[in-house]
């Protein structure tokens, strides 16, 4: 077909438009019927069973007995085992995770439920199946030690003294990446205090030890030469602590930790607008004395009942492991507007606008650490997060802020918002030219090889994603190629680039992700998209298109390289994928774009929205430097399953990311 031939299908021919313009009227109805009366919108935000596992083990701890959500906790999770008797990380998993199913199967007993209980012994099956329970990571293993079954002497050291190192010390608690660093502290109270609130007789996990328990705890080395010396180095530590019962400086350092954790409760009662943080502080204040019924923590309980959790049918209860209203409504905000809607003529629109401009975090925040004399302007992901506002929630705000900025009532406040996230996203720039999400150069991978860093990503390095959408917003803020932090960024995009064309997309699945965020940016800057490095990207893409016209990418390709850009075809990456091809040249992609557009018209529900069980954002894919790897190690200890990582099904990804791709084929079309 010639190129015009592909043109003439963007022509507003008469049935594709009203098709087209019905199903973004009906997504449009869908979007403004959901929305808050404050004007903000925040969609659930679904992962993985540990979240309830979890809740109920530390209701345990907590000497909480009959919590009035267990059972809906309960039958969240019986709902959520695979017929192989194991529970996973991600929808559409290969195969199930050996860290989740052993926190499900310990919160299941602890709740009573028999070792012979079919369920329980499916689990348990699976589990010894995998090799038992020694495969499983630091933080279970942290779990299984308050409740009594796993030595804490065979856990990661995590002395509270950390908190004394110097700011120049490679181990100095803000060179950690913000989510580990709130879950650090209160770990290291629970860990110096050896907590345990042992299970009952009845409910104790023997039969998950059918040998010698001594050779099942051992911690285990890494591999390579600095994870050989922590490893030693642990050992010696742990050494130290059996001689000097109460090390000096061991109280001060508690009580500093202590006081870190007070001084960074949310305003709704969580920490750090995730669970790890919230879970551990409620168990470390507790070691330290504080009842259930003390302010802080009748606060942060009560958040559990106010927002953070959710209820499906058949009486299962879930909780989200972080809220996203800051992030959905900064994108559901960009869906009106790419749908032609301004504040002048949408009330809904301004009220979200509004909403928006009120949550600009003005306060300090932990990444003053490495910039103290920049001032706050950033934004934060979540509901009541001050201390840790990130880099990309900022660069969409201020996208939207550039859109709306015309024709907002008041101009002066807009660009006074403007101005303090500008000044505090050129700051937060790191030295290799891209942008992390918490901190500037939060990069050292010395600390992943730490006995405690097991889990998935310690630190908090500059990713694509997060670079392609500040540079996105300094596009439509008027900056172009020439000027010194975009020409920086720009090469460290470039430095990226994989082979076959595509980008990696660090806080969403995954390649097509990636290469989303970048394509639009660059269109952004007013750049030449006919240049070589740019329509391989597209074309990349275009390649990757499913049979029934979607685009879908699964978790897995994170480990295996064979799926990237492969799956079934979801909402949310179709519309990311329309989104890359429409940057670039939508008169070349025409057909392909039809293709799309059929596809999200077909599969829209009648309500007008989308159904997407797969998991298409990533809290972290498990790689242990928070980036890409080109080459692949054995030292990861996960595989296609991602028993390191955490991905996460955003609920209103699938909504207002087609509204988008819709809406931006429409404005091409004339339509």
């Amino acid at each position: 077909m010639e190129i015009q031939d592909e043109v003439d299908l963007l022509e507003p021919q008469e049935s594709l438009t009203v098709s087209a313009n019905s199903a973004v009227d009906r997504a449009l109805s869908w979007l403004l019927d959901t929305q808050y009366e404050d004007g903000y919108w925040a969609g659930i935000l679904e992962s993985n069973a540990c979240m309830e596992a979890e809740w109920l083990l530390c209701f345990h701890v907590l000497g909480i007995a009959n919590h009035p959500m267990s059972r809906g906790l309960v039958q969240g999770l019986l709902q959520r085992q695979r017929a192989d008797g194991s529970w996973d990380v991600y929808y559409g998993a290969r195969a199930g995770d050996i860290n989740t199913t052993v926190e499900v199967y310990a919160a299941l007993r602890c709740q009573g439920y028999a070792a012979d209980h079919p369920d329980i012994k499916r689990a348990r099956d699976w589990i010894q199946l995998q090799g038992g329970v020694k495969q499983v990571r630091v933080f279970t293993r942290f779990w299984l030690a308050l409740i009594g079954e796993w030595p804490w002497e065979e856990t990661p050291n995590l002395p509270p003294e950390i908190l004394f190192f110097p700011r120049w010390f490679p181990f100095n608690i803000y060179h950690f990446a913000a989510w580990a660093r709130a879950t650090l502290v209160p770990l290291c109270i629970l860990s110096a205090r050896r907590m345990v609130v042992p299970l009952n007789k009845k409910s104790c996990l023997q039969e998950l030890f059918p040998e010698d328990r001594s050779a099942v705890v051992a911690l285990g080395k890494k591999a390579g030469a600095w994870s050989t010396f922590f490893y030693h180095a642990d050992r010696a530590l742990k050494k130290y602590q059996r001689t000097f019962k109460r090390p000096p400086g061991r109280q001060q350092a508690i009580k500093m930790c202590l006081e870190w954790i007070l001084r960074r409760q949310d305003a709704d009662g969580a920490w750090g607008g995730i669970q790890p943080p919230w879970i551990y502080s409620l168990m470390a204040l507790k070691a330290e004395g504080y009842p259930v019924t003390h302010p802080v923590m009748a606060k942060g309980l009560a958040a559990l009942d106010a927002h953070w959790s959710y209820e499906r049918p058949g009486g299962a209860r879930f909780v989200q492991a972080c809220e996203s209203p800051v992030w959905d409504t900064l994108l559901s905000s960009f869906a009106l507007l790419d749908c032609g809607f301004s504040c002048t003529s949408s009330s809904e629109l301004r009220k979200a606008v509004d909403w928006i401009l009120d949550q600009q975090v003005l306060l300090p925040g932990d990444w003053q650490q490495k910039l103290p004399t920049v001032s706050p302007g950033g934004w934060a992901f979540e509901r009541a997060n001050v201390h840790y506002p990130d880099v990309d929630d900022t660069a969409v705000a201020l996208i939207v802020l550039a859109k709306v900025r015309p024709d907002y009532p008041d101009t002066a406040r807009v660009n006074l918002a403007i101005e303090r996230g500008l000044n505090w996203l050129f700051a937060m720039q790191c030295r290799n030219g891209g942008w992390g999400a918490f901190d500037k150069d939060n990069d050292k991978d010395l600390l992943t090889k730490i006995p405690f860093s097991d889990f998935g990503e310690t630190i908090d390095p500059a990713s694509v994603d997060v670079t392609a959408h500040v540079l996105e917003a300094l596009g439509l803020l008027g900056y172009r190629t020439t000027h010194p932090a975009v020409a920086k960024a720009l090469e460290f995009i470039r430095s990226e680039q994989e082979n076959d064309g595509c980008w990696f997309g660090r806080w969403g699945v995954n390649y097509i992700y990636g290469t989303a965020a970048v394509l639009p940016a660059l269109a952004s800057l007013n750049m030449n998209m006919n240049q070589e490095f740019i329509r391989r990207a597209a074309n990349w893409i275009l390649g990757k298109q499913n049979n029934d016209g979607g685009w879908g990418e699964s978790c897995a390709s994170y480990m295996d390289d064979t799926q990237r850009g492969r799956g079934p075809s979801t909402a949310s990456q179709t519309a990311w994928a329309m989104m890359s091809l429409l940057a670039v040249d939508g008169g070349t992609y025409a057909e392909s774009l039809l293709r799309a557009e059929t596809y999200l018209k077909t599969t829209q529900t009648p309500e007008g929205t989308w159904d997407e069980p797969y998991y298409t954002g990533t809290g972290f894919p498990g790689y242990g430097i928070g980036r890409r790897e080109i080459k692949r190690q054995r030292s990861l200890q996960q595989h296609a399953e991602l028993s390191r990582g955490f991905m996460i099904n955003y609920n209103l990804y699938r909504h207002y990311f087609p509204l988008m791709a819709l809406g931006r084929l429409a404005a091409l079309r004339g339509a």
